[in-house]
């Protein structure tokens, strides 16, 4: 953990006193709570993690889940748990905190009221955002981090592989959102890390679509996007599929979105500007009787959120950087008709990349 605590104290020049990272409560958590303190299970709602610049991490939580903390402690002799009451949280802050005259709060995820117990209990401290830095941190995966996402893009790949032998005729989107999310937990996931998206037929053509009612009849396209957490990381997948008679425009469809894909891998390097990956699959869409059909980034960096602070389009210059997870997830969608998104994980590498999800991405079509 220490090492975590450094890499964010590394990004900030001048560097604060201390960071303060507050949980309210679930949903409104803040993941770099867990990115600074490796605990693999709890909520740890109003929990404090008091980051040092030295390394050290001090974690305030309830008696409610002290076992679970102390035993993540004892990975790292740099991280020291008090366990206080709710009423104690701020006093016991106080006292560590010490003179400490510039304090570093990570703005994006700070709920207000937070904000305002603390600027109650600190009267007198300078606040500083170190969002930034904590995004520049996380952006980039230690080996713990991408075998924890590994792990999840398997039991994501698992269910991929699983998707058509569910299929069959009359059964409803959510039927078969049910049906995912239950595979995936049988695999070993502690959840599934985002809303499963199931769309049939002309739904598959709106990207972020909510399963509904709908049944599956023959000659609909499938669009599938799920993704598992293991151990707190995400996975991401897309894949899509055709059931029953050919649509021969919708396969041609897939066959371009999946050398959309390739093109965009082949431009992932170290020091290649984001944009690039994207643009490499937009000239080949552009390129095909779909120009224009393209109607998003081509991805986003995974980690402890699905959407885990960074995203890149066309105009985005970050340099891709060894380490970081991102998606690449190019999609052609023809309103009325259907949809075809091909979705994978992967980090990237001094020579290139290595995917993490692995389920088959050709066309297919299954029978009705």
């Amino acid at each position: 953990m220490k090492p975590r605590v450094q890499k964010v104290f590394q990004n900030l020049d001048p560097a604060p006193d201390a960071i303060v990272v507050a949980n309210a409560v679930d949903p409104h958590l803040d993941q770099t709570f867990f990115y600074l303190f490796d605990v693999p299970a709890g909520l740890f709602e109003g929990s404090l993690a008091i980051a040092h610049p030295d390394g050290k991490l001090d974690v305030l939580t309830a008696a409610l889940e002290a076992e679970t903390a102390r035993e993540a402690a004892k990975k790292d002799p740099n991280v020291t748990i008090h366990v206080v009451g709710r009423e104690e949280t701020d006093s016991e802050a106080k006292k560590l905190l010490g003179g400490a005259k510039k304090v570093g709060l990570n703005y994006r995820e700070l709920t207000h009221e937070w904000f305002n117990r603390l600027d109650k209990t600190f009267d007198g401290t300078e606040w500083v955002d170190v969002s930034n830095a904590i995004r520049r941190a996380r952006v980039t995966k230690d080996p713990n981090e991408i075998q924890l996402l590994r792990k999840a893009g398997e039991i994501g790949s698992k269910v991929g592989r699983e998707i058509p032998g569910i299929l069959k005729a009359g059964m409803t989107e959510l039927e078969l959102a049910a049906e995912m999310e239950y595979r995936m937990n049988r695999h070993g996931a502690s959840g599934r890390s985002f809303s499963t998206i199931v769309a049939f037929g002309p739904h598959s053509a709106e990207p972020h679509y909510s399963p509904a009612e709908t049944k599956l009849k023959a000659g609909d396209s499938i669009v599938c996007d799920f993704g598992a957490y293991y151990r707190r990381y995400a996975s991401d997948i897309t894949r899509s599929f055709h059931f029953g008679r050919r649509d021969d425009e919708m396969k041609k469809v897939h066959e371009t979105v999946e050398a959309a894909q390739k093109a965009a891998l082949e431009a992932v390097k170290p020091g290649v500007p984001a944009k690039e990956v994207h643009l490499a699959a937009a000239r080949v869409i552009d390129a095909s009787p779909w120009k224009g059909r393209l109607t998003h980034g081509v991805g986003h960096s995974i980690g402890l959120v699905v959407h885990d602070g960074w995203g890149y389009g066309a105009t985005v210059e970050d340099p891709l950087e060894v380490g970081m997870a991102i998606t690449v997830e190019p999609g052609i969608y023809l309103p009325g008709h259907g949809g075809v998104r091909i979705e994978d994980d992967i980090v990237v590498t001094k020579n290139g990349y290595e995917f993490l999800t692995t389920a088959p991405r050709e066309y297919l079509e299954v029978a009705a």
